[in-house]
């Protein structure tokens, strides 16, 4: 009986607290809590750089980033000074945030009409993508250099 009671008080346990968790509130949103949608406030937050690739993903939510120190109507160029300002200072959440960005505005372009399922065929997009990679796997050396090679074209 006794190798029985820690079992029955786990079995306890997870009873109670299955309601209360089914029960958290929501808002309108059906977002829990801290998750206002479209805010860019939901949680998780992190300052660290992560799921940028398998090696560096803990969690199938990805934590919301710091913003980087620009507008945010910034150029792609902005954002990877951006990016690189806060890797020297070992922001690393920051840096993908702005690596993210820029990528994003090296994405806006014309196309058209029946090709804007194309993948952008600019190479700086592929290079973002490949310091965004050296950041997840820890090589930020290797994340600078390639992103002062894309600020010196």
């Amino acid at each position: 009986m006794h190798r029985q009671l820690p079992g029955i008080a786990a079995v306890l346990f997870a009873a109670m607290t299955l309601p209360a968790m089914a029960q958290t509130p929501r808002n309108e949103t059906g977002a829990r809590p801290g998750n206002e949608i479209g805010t860019g406030n939901s949680l998780p937050r992190s300052n660290r750089s992560s799921n940028t690739v398998p090696g560096d993903t803990r969690s199938v939510i990805a934590p919301n980033l710091p913003n980087p120190s620009v507008d945010e109507d910034a150029t792609s160029r902005q954002y990877l000074v951006a990016a690189r300002q806060a890797l020297k200072s070992g922001q690393t959440g920051k840096a993908q945030q702005s690596l993210e960005m820029a990528e994003t505005r090296m994405l806006d372009r014309s196309t058209e009409q029946g090709q804007t399922q194309d993948p952008s065929q600019n190479p700086g997009v592929q290079r973002i993508t490949d310091a965004r990679h050296a950041l997840g796997t820890g090589d930020r050396r290797q994340a600078m250099t390639i992103i002062d090679g894309l600020l010196t074209r």
